[in-house]
């Protein structure tokens, strides 16, 4: 089946020496991996950028939905990023999301809100200087399409991890009272809000609280290996 569709690209894997197999979230057919034969060699090594993490792609690509890797017809750039490939900044915080989504994004479903809400993202932090929070708010809207965002229907003193509520009751899986404080002022915030309402530190405490909620709600989840380069880089 011939497929012509915008594509993120969500992590890139070389096989062998000249070849690679690159994960896609794409905007009609949802999860799929692609091999690139010769990906290093001849005028395929012109395009070679193309698959860095997050950028953002219009393909033409055969997909045959037999859980098997596909391949691309055509690819070109949809976006030609003008800042986040040269800010040392954005380019971490491209690599940390794009594991994030890597260890999330599991399902071979359509889900053009997710994509639509992630392309909206990726071009917003290349068109802004003032990026401090957005990988804090992207995880945090990232949850909504996967289907665990908190419930702010209850303006409670603790924050409860497995059930996504806010309650009076201190249980084992709360937050303390001090970081229930510090999500509510998170859920408040968009990419467009103040960048300096918070500290570095407090940043910290909210990115280890978000990388917790996603590993108690998707199994398998793994923190990100940049990781620690993204606090560097905020700390």
């Amino acid at each position: 089946m011939l497929v012509k569709t915008k594509a993120i690209v969500i992590s890139s894997l070389r096989y062998q020496e000249k070849s690679l197999i690159v994960k896609c979230f794409t905007r009609e057919a949802g999860l799929k991996s692609y091999f690139v034969r010769n990906a290093f060699a001849g005028k395929s090594a012109q395009k070679i950028a193309y698959f860095q993490p997050l950028t953002l792609l219009e393909i033409e690509a055969v997909h045959k939905n037999k859980g098997t890797l596909e391949n691309f017809r055509e690819i070109k750039l949809a976006t030609a990023y003008q800042t986040i490939n040269t800010d040392v900044v954005k380019s971490t915080i491209i690599l940390f999301v794009s594991e994030v989504l890597h260890h999330s994004i599991k399902e071979e479903e359509r889900n053009e809100d997710l994509f639509a809400f992630l392309e909206t993202a990726l071009h917003w932090l290349d068109a802004h200087d003032e990026v401090a929070n957005f990988h804090l708010i992207l995880l945090l809207e990232t949850s909504k399409f996967l289907g665990f965002y908190p419930d702010v229907s209850q303006e409670n003193r603790f924050f409860e991890m497995i059930e996504g509520i806010f309650t009076e009751d201190h249980g084992i899986s709360c937050l303390s009272e001090t970081e229930t404080h510090l999500l509510k002022r998170l859920l408040r915030h968009k990419f467009g809000s103040d960048q300096k309402v918070f500290s570095a530190n407090e940043r910290q405490i909210l990115l280890k609280i978000l990388l917790d909620y996603y590993s108690v709600h998707l199994d398998g989840f793994r923190k990100p290996k940049s990781l620690e380069v993204l606090r560097e880089v905020f700390a």
